[in-house]
């Protein structure tokens, strides 16, 4: 069986959808669905069970292997890059991983763990996922702070030898509706433009950047989950691994791209930058795609412009946006 932690989830969601599209739907899916939306992101999908994230943990906290485990996808995490809640983070970020971790290892089972670019900070020290610069990178967030953690563990212990952790960059795609604030400007902006014809965008508080021409490398989830599904069929490809496109882009291309799918001429508004973000935001991230690609994947990412055409017209304009496996 595969486990998906986070399954609920935006990209373990779109996991999910990858293994049916592989022809797999013996997936046992861990989340924690409470009153959110998650649910609806199952609905297209195949699986054998679902199960709350803390009977899972008091699952395999009891020992052996409950589940007949050939492999573990854990994306279950809380990925808002402002909470504020530090104690919390270590409990279901860091700690609830490591369990995790320990689990797969002890059942034999590939492991690959979601960890984040927001590892990166500020950038400072660059984006390489050599091993070597792991204990210097200084988060800007206790969130990226939380999956630094994971990835210091590993390398102490000599885990991240024996497994993958990947570091996705700013991935955007279908299924990240329930998301809330942290949903992908690009789901943001195609209601926006739709109710009110305009795009908003943060103003540059740096003088070497344009208003608008801070950077992202930009990842559609589908490309993710291909790297995800090539990460499970090459178990000796370990360590942490960035998953992005390796071209950093501007918010005004991203805007112009959206505008574009929407068949409507560019109207960007730009506006202040919230004060408790401003000294915590990356102005440029941009993946070292080296190791990925010298591990042998030879996976192509989507460009830009055609990525935003995909998920505005195939699943932001539809009146059923999520991923749909059913047919398959």
């Amino acid at each position: 069986m595969h486990i998906v932690t986070g399954g609920a989830g935006f990209i373990g969601s779109a996991m999910i959808w990858k293994l049916n599209r592989m022809g797999m739907d013996d997936i046992l899916v861990v989340d924690n669905l409470a009153t959110s939306e998650k649910w609806k992101n199952l609905v297209n999908l195949r699986y054998a069970d679902y199960m709350h994230r803390d009977e899972f943990a008091a699952r395999i906290a009891a020992g052996g292997d409950p589940f007949g485990t050939t492999a573990v996808v854990h994306m279950g995490a809380c990925s808002s890059t402002t909470e504020r809640d530090a104690d919390f983070l270590m409990r279901n970020n860091t700690g609830y991983a490591k369990a995790v971790c320990r689990y797969a290892l002890s059942c034999g089972a590939r492991f690959v763990n979601a960890s984040s670019a927001a590892t990166y900070g500020g950038g400072e020290f660059g984006f390489s996922d050599d091993h070597a610069g792991i204990t210097r990178l200084k988060p800007l967030n206790m969130y990226g702070y939380s999956k630094q953690l994971f990835d210091l563990w590993a390398l102490r212990t000599g885990v991240l030898n024996k497994v993958a952790s990947v570091k996705f960059f700013n991935v955007f795609g279908p299924n990240e509706y329930h998301k809330g604030d942290m949903k992908s400007v690009i789901c943001k902006a195609f209601k926006q433009i739709g109710a009110e014809g305009v795009m908003r965008l943060f103003r540059s508080h740096r003088p070497d950047y344009a208003d608008g021409g801070q950077m992202r490398d930009f990842v559609y989830v589908k490309d993710c989950v291909n790297v995800l599904w090539w990460l499970l069929e090459h178990p000796e490809a370990c360590g942490v691994i960035n998953i992005g496109t390796g071209i950093a882009r501007t918010w005004n291309d991203l805007a112009a791209a959206v505008f574009a799918a929407m068949g409507r001429e560019p109207n960007i508004e730009y506006i202040d930058m919230p004060e408790i973000i401003r000294d915590k935001y990356q102005y440029l991230t941009r993946a070292d795609m080296g190791k990925l690609r010298a591990l042998g994947c030879d996976i192509p990412f989507t460009r830009l412009e055609d990525a935003v055409r995909d998920y505005v017209t195939n699943y932001l304009a539809k009146d059923d946006p999520y991923l749909d496996s059913r047919e398959l």
